[in-house]
C-alpha cells in the first residue's frame, strides 16, 4: 500500500526541481496522490478494510489542504506580479 523510496525520489525529481526539495507543496501533493492511488486500488480488492478506508480519507483531506495552500500561494504570487508591473 505504501510507495517505494525509488518512487518518492522520482516524484521529487519531477515536481521538486531539485533532488532534495522534498518539502515543496507540489512534491507533497504528488506523493500524497500516489499514495491515494495505491490505497484506492487496494480498497477495490479488499472492500472490508475499514482502517485502510480511514487512512484514505485522511490522505484526501491532507491533499485538499495542500491544494488550497498552493492555490492561495499562486494567487498571491500573481497579485504581486500585477502590482509590480
Amino acid at each position: 500500500m505504501s510507495i517505494t523510496k525509488e518512487r518518492v525520489e522520482e516524484l521529487v525529481k519531477e515536481f521538486g526541481g531539485d533532488d532534495k526539495n522534498t518539502g515543496a507543496p507540489e512534491v507533497q501533493i504528488a506523493i500524497t496522490t500516489d499514495k491515494i492511488r495505491n490505497i484506492t486500488e487496494h480498497l477495490k480488492i479488499n472492500k472490508k478494510d475499514h482502517s485502510g478506508r480511514r487512512g484514505l480519507i485522511i490522505l484526501v483531506a491532507q491533499r485538499r489542504k495542500l491544494l488550497n495552500y498552493v492555490k492561495k500561494k499562486l494567487a498571491l504570487a500573481d497579485i504581486k506580479k500585477l502590482l509590480k508591473n
